[in-house]
């Protein structure tokens, strides 16, 4: 009798070689800012913020790079994915391949105060407007 062995099962961390995991995992990466370092062994290569343009599986023609302006991460160029949850409960990607590591992560939100996307009061400013009302048409009543 055989039986087929349980999906792998992660909580904020784990490794995965999976070429569909590593899909699901990448996906919110798609359209977003994110700070890329490159390591070859313990050397860090080159780094930056770019804009992830495509995430693509099973198209061997397309490469995998990385430039300020646009990022284009192939399944298929990595061995497996290492990934963690950071305390803000952001997740740092680390992508594999031999002796190569591309550690990625969302990029910080520039300024200072809160974030934009922070909950807020909506605020609308009536001191441009003047308040005007209408009557209706009164029937004589004679």
């Amino acid at each position: 009798m055989t039986s087929v062995p349980p999906a792998k099962f992660f909580v904020n961390r784990g490794i995965v070689s999976s070429r569909t995991d590593l899909s699901n995992l990448l996906r919110p990466l798609l359209k977003q800012t994110v700070t890329y370092r490159f390591l070859r062994g313990r050397e860090l290569v080159a780094h930056g913020t770019g804009w992830v343009e495509r995430i693509v599986m099973d198209q061997p023609e397309v490469s995998t790079y990385f430039t300020p302006l646009a990022i284009c991460l192939n399944i298929d160029s990595f061995e497996h994915l290492e990934f963690e949850t950071r305390p803000d409960q952001l997740i740092v990607y680390t992508l594999v391949q031999g002796d190569e590591r591309v550690i990625i992560e969302f990029a910080p939100i520039e300024g200072a105060g809160p974030s934009p996307f922070a909950p807020r009061q909506l605020e609308f400013d009536t001191s441009g407007f003047v308040q005007m009302e209408l009557l209706g048409l009164e029937r004589d009543e004679a």
